[in-house]
């Protein structure tokens, strides 16, 4: 077997998922293990046996990962300089004016810099917003940085310059002579060459941050599994790159591992015909959603991250600390879910491994959604016990039975993962309702059908290896790199060659790690977005366009947009602000249906309780033998994941072990 086998891994809070397929065959093999918080390529390492696969076996192996994420999150980063152009050295402590609540006075209004004062350097130089040096950088001042560096210990630098997206030369002239004072050093424009001094700002000193987590991490992984250009990194895009490129940018693994699970769904979106999809990806300790319209998944420019801005193009991914991990507290406002998160080490009570704080999973145990008499993955069993000692102190709160307590804190979670939805759906012109609802992760299919009927959702498809379903798009997505960068380029009067000369230098640019990691540029395709607006306005919508450019079809393209998103489109002067190119090569991966191991129990009916419906004997079902039509109420199990069908739900089977999910006809 040696050499033949392809592998996914998403490494998540709770577990690191991993899927393997046979280059030769598409056999597939899936399983699941704890994630190891400390260890994350040791993890990676046992998930590979897991499989019944040993290093040799590995011709190519994709990860996505929450690390990067995590260490943003829970503020666990490296100490950072700050290089600004003089005058702008205090751009992260002003940030926007915008409050983090505004009528709650009693709180930080935002949150402080992540480069203390001391840490930040004024530097004399200057740049106009189109690239001519108003101040040059002179040595001497060079030195003066190089002498006050040294005098810090700071370990990554953060260079951000004013303008440096038109005009990234005297970024350059501190990148090479920084390169023996500091380990690390993350240069504005290339990692965020836009305009929007603060999002810029804070996306490269995340960047810095995340360089001495990532290096470290991905050093080990190359000398523990030496697979060359065989080992890449999902990014949050939706697609794949090179190590070497994650190196320089590692901030592109943030919220991978959640891209990833919107990658595999736009491939079965479009394979099952589905214009219009919602994913829900319920993990341990988050639930992620997006959406995909036409089989194109939504983009955004950036995100929120610890209450700072991260602006870089990744997909419109929308995350709540709602996971199966999530601890339920009840307060004087009700019952609340996350976004604390029991995590893997204890993880929930009912896995019996110490765990007493009560989570989503111990109240999906007790209401007789996942079966005592097995282990998850044969190894982890459910402790029922545990589960109702932790349960049982909010059911005295609150004066309830344990199950209505287990059903109230279902309900909760399935607001809140509501409203998650209204935001990729109400927010952006599109009815919810009308969506196919994909749910996957460890937990997605069991709250799936009670998520539908809170928001109207008529129609629910869990793919097959739904559990391990975000490392199976680490597998299926394409191989990319992809750049953003500010133009400013009026329609009316524009210099077509100058701004063509522009974005042909981006495409080789972007070409550049595909060709070096060995890709015939043949096989590479590249996709175009200009990014419009109205000149007066502040926030541009994504046009994808070709070469060459053609100022007419852009703006009709762009009024036909505006018109989609608002309602109105108007005959005013509108801007290219900036140009997103990706260069890719599709996939060609072939996955067959998953092989599950044989549970070796039997499926024997057992006890549920559902909304008006408590103790109900439940027939629960083999989803590998599963071939006609059953209708709720049932349970659908295999060795890593848990289908609920309540009453007045049925699903289906079809040819490649998806479960189509629909209500029963009155």
């Amino acid at each position: 077997m040696t050499n033949i086998w392809e592998i996914g891994t998403d490494i998540g809070g709770t577990f690191t998922d991993i899927i393997a397929i046979r280059r030769d065959t598409s056999e597939t093999r899936i399983a699941k293990v704890p994630s190891r918080a400390h260890a994350p390529v040791q993890a990676m390492l046992e998930a590979i046996e897991a499989v019944g696969l040993r290093k040799s076996d590995v011709k190519r192996f994709i990860h996505g990962t929450t690390r990067i994420t995590n260490a943003i999150v829970e503020e666990r980063l490296p100490k950072v300089a700050l290089i600004a152009t003089k005058g702008f050295e205090d751009v992260l402590e002003i940030g926007r004016y915008r409050r983090r609540d505004l009528y709650r006075l009693d709180i930080v209004p935002k949150a402080k810099s992540l480069v203390p004062r001391e840490l930040c350097f004024a530097l004399n130089e200057r740049m106009t917003h189109d690239g001519r040096v108003l101040q040059a950088l002179e040595e001497v001042e060079i030195e003066r940085l190089v002498t006050w560096l040294k005098g810090t210990s700071a370990q990554s630098v953060a260079v951000s310059l004013l303008h440096a997206y038109a005009n990234p030369a005297h970024e350059k002239m501190l990148a090479e002579r920084l390169k023996d004072v500091v380990p690390y050093v993350s240069l504005s424009h290339e990692v965020n060459a836009e305009a929007r001094e603060y999002e810029r700002t804070s996306s490269t000193v995340f960047n810095a941050a995340a360089m001495p987590i990532a290096v470290e991490y991905l050093s080990e992984l190359e000398e523990r599994l030496p697979l060359g250009a065989g080992l890449q990194v999902f990014h949050s895009a939706g697609a794949m790159i090179p190590i070497s490129a994650v190196k320089r940018r590692p901030l592109v693994m943030a919220m991978s591992g959640p891209a990833a699970g919107v990658s595999a769904s736009v491939s079965i979106a479009r394979q099952l015909g589905k214009s219009r999809v919602l994913t829900f990806d319920m993990g341990g300790t988050t639930t992620d959603v997006c959406l995909i319209v036409d089989g194109q998944a939504e983009m955004t420019d950036g995100k929120l991250l610890a209450d700072r801005p991260l602006r870089q193009p990744m997909l419109a991914v929308h995350s709540i600390g709602a996971g199966g991990g999530s601890i339920v507290r009840a307060g004087a406002g009700g019952l609340t879910v996350g976004p604390e998160s029991a995590g893997s080490e204890p993880g929930p009570a009912c896995y019996g491994r110490g765990g007493n704080e009560p989570t989503i999973t111990d109240a999906n145990a007790l209401l007789g959604y996942l079966n005592p008499a097995t282990k998850l993955g044969d190894r982890i069993g459910i402790d029922l016990e545990a589960a109702a000692h932790a349960v049982q102190p909010i059911a005295d709160r609150l004066g309830l039975s344990l199950m209505e307590t287990a059903l109230g804190i279902i309900k909760v979670a399935n607001a809140t993962m509501a409203r998650a939805l209204r935001r990729v759906t109400v927010e952006r012109g599109i009815d919810g309702r009308d969506c196919t609802l994909l749910a996957f992760g460890g937990g997605g299919p069991m709250h799936a059908a009670g998520l539908a009927d809170l928001y109207g959702i008529t129609e629910i498809v869990v793919p097959a290896a739904s559990s391990a379903f975000s490392a199976l798009g680490c597998l299926t997505a394409d191989f990319s790199f992809l750049q953003q960068q500010t133009l400013r380029a009026p329609l009316d009067g524009i210099d077509l060659a100058k701004v063509s000369e522009r974005i042909h230098a981006m495409v080789a640019l972007t070409l550049e790690p595909l060709l070096a990691n060995g890709i015939a540029k043949s096989s590479i395709e590249v996709d175009l977005v200009a990014l419009m607006r109205y000149a007066a306005q502040a926030d541009a919508i994504p046009v994808p366009f070709t070469l060459p450019l053609d100022p007419d079809f852009l703006r009709e393209q762009f009024l036909k947009k505006h018109r989609e998103l608002f309602g109105y489109a108007t005959t005013e002067p509108c801007v290219i602000e900036s140009v997103r190119v990706q260069a890719r090569q599709p996939s060609t991966t072939q996955v067959g249906r998953p092989g599950i191991d044989t549970r070796r129990t039997e499926f024997v009916p057992r006890k549920c309780s559902f909304d008006n419906a408590h103790d109900v004997m439940t027939d629960v079902i083999d989803r590998g033998t599963m071939s006609a039509v059953i209708t709720g109420p049932a349970i659908i199990e295999d060795a890593w994941s848990t289908v609920v069908v309540p009453p007045g739900w049925q699903a289906a089977p079809d040819a490649g072990g998806n479960l189509y999910m629909t209500r029963v006809a009155a």
